[in-house]
């Protein structure tokens, strides 16, 4: 804004744009490096304090996840399923509802592919 010069200013917005995408993708390299880092090996130190609560907040997990991916059977609507969705905060709630989602849409379309269509033949024809 402080110069006239419209190059001068499409410089100054591309360098901007240039150090955005820069910084945008070190984030991302981060993410990654974080995201793929090796389990921790037997020979690394547990902290013993916490690991009975990490236990057991993992079974707890788990078995939260069960009893979610039952609920998720019985339902059959995907409005419903994406309700679900945006409400979920968890990684793994989301990763199921997205599966029952997937799963739902391809019983509709292998159950329209195989019902009768109106002339007598069939929609998958």
């Amino acid at each position: 804004e402080a110069t006239l010069d419209l190059a001068e200013r499409r410089r100054i917005r591309s360098a901007i744009r240039e150090l955005q995408r820069q910084e945008l993708e070190r984030d991302e390299e981060a993410l990654a490096s974080k995201r793929f880092r090796p389990e921790r090996g037997s020979h690394r130190q547990d902290d013993k304090e916490n690991w009975p609560r990490s236990r057991r907040l993992e079974e707890e997990q788990q078995t939260a996840l069960a009893a979610l991916s039952r609920q998720l059977e019985a339902i059959t609507d995907v409005e419903e399923l994406t309700k679900l969705l945006r409400a979920a905060g968890e990684y793994e709630e989301r990763k199921l509802i997205r599966a029952a989602i997937r799963k739902l849409r391809a019983e509709e379309i292998e159950g329209k592919a195989l019902s009768p269509c109106p002339g007598g033949g069939y929609s998958g024809e």
